[in-house]
C-alpha cells in the first residue's frame, strides 16, 4: 500500500509544525495538507481525500466535533485521530460516537504519538487487505484499543510506570546535549533521586538514553543522562 496520507487540522501554527515533524519521523506516513480552521479543512477534504485527519477540538470557526460529523456524512473512508487539550468526558464521548480512531491529549509526547499512528497504520493495512473475515478477525479489530493498552502495560518491567516514564522522557529531552542528573530529573518531576535514577537507567537499558560520568573539581564524578 502507498503511504498513509494525513491532513492536519490545527489553528496553532506551532502545533501544526510539531505534528508535521512528528509525522515525518514515522515510516509509512505523509502530510499532504494542513488547515487552521474548519472551513479550510472542509475545502481541503473535498479534493485531497486523505486517509487520516489529525484534528483539534477547538477551532476558530467551529468545534472539531462538528467537523467529525461532517467527515462522517461526506467522507466515510476518512479516519480521524483527535489531538487536543480538551479533557471533558462529554467531548470524549462525542468523539467516540463519531467513530474517531483515537483521542490523544496534549501536550504531545512523540513516543505516544508514534505508538498511536503505528497502531492506526497496522489497522488500516490489515482491514484493507482483508476480504471476508471471521469472528476472530472482527474481535481483534473491535478490541484493538483494549489490547494495545494491555500490551503496553505488560511490557513495562516491575517498578516502571508508563506515565512516570513519559514524564522522565519529556524532562530529559528538554535538556538536550548538556545532559541531566537523576537528582535534577527527580526535582523536576517530583520524585526522589533514587526513583528518577531507576527510570533513567531503564532508558539507558532500552538504548533510548546514554549515561556519561562527568568529573568535577571536587568530590565523586556525577552521572549525566542524555536522550538519544
Amino acid at each position: 500500500m502507498h503511504k498513509v496520507e494525513v491532513l492536519i487540522v490545527e489553528d496553532d501554527l506551532r502545533i501544526v509544525d510539531i505534528n508535521r515533524r512528528f509525522v515525518s519521523k514515522i515510516e509509512g506516513f505523509e502530510v499532504i495538507a494542513t488547515a487552521t480552521n474548519g472551513a479550510e479543512a472542509k475545502e481541503l477534504l473535498s479534493f485531497t481525500h486523505p486517509h487520516l485527519v489529525l484534528l483539534d477540538v477547538y477551532l476558530p470557526d467551529m468545534l472539531g466535533i462538528d467537523l467529525v460529523w461532517h467527515i462522517r456524512q461526506h467522507y466515510r473512508n476518512v479516519d480521524i485521530i483527535m489531538i487536543t487539550a480538551a479533557k471533558e468526558m462529554e467531548m470524549v464521548q462525542e468523539a467516540l460516537r463519531g467513530g474517531v480512531f483515537d483521542y490523544i491529549v496534549k501536550p504531545l509526547v512523540f513516543e505516544r504519538f508514534r505508538d498511536r499512528l503505528e497502531s492506526y497504520r497496522e489497522h488500516l493495512w490489515r482491514t484493507n487487505d482483508a476480504g471476508e473475515v471471521d469472528q476472530d478477525v472482527i474481535d481483534r479489530i473491535m478490541t484493538r484499543s483494549l489490547n494495545q493498552s494491555k500490551s503496553r502495560e505488560t511490557v513495562m518491567p516491575k517498578g516502571i510506570d508508563l506515565l512516570t516514564l513519559e514524564k522522565v522522557i519529556q524532562a530529559i529531552r528538554r535538556t538536550g546535549e548538556k545532559g541531566v542528573s537523576a537528582e535534577e530529573i527527580g526535582k523536576e518531576i517530583g520524585t526522589s533521586r533514587t526513583t528518577a535514577r531507576r527510570y533513567l537507567e531503564y532508558l539507558v537499558l532500552e538504548k533510548k538514553a546514554r549515561a556519561d560520568l562527568i568529573y568535577g573539581t571536587v568530590g565523586r564524578p556525577e552521572r549525566k543522562y542524555r536522550y538519544l
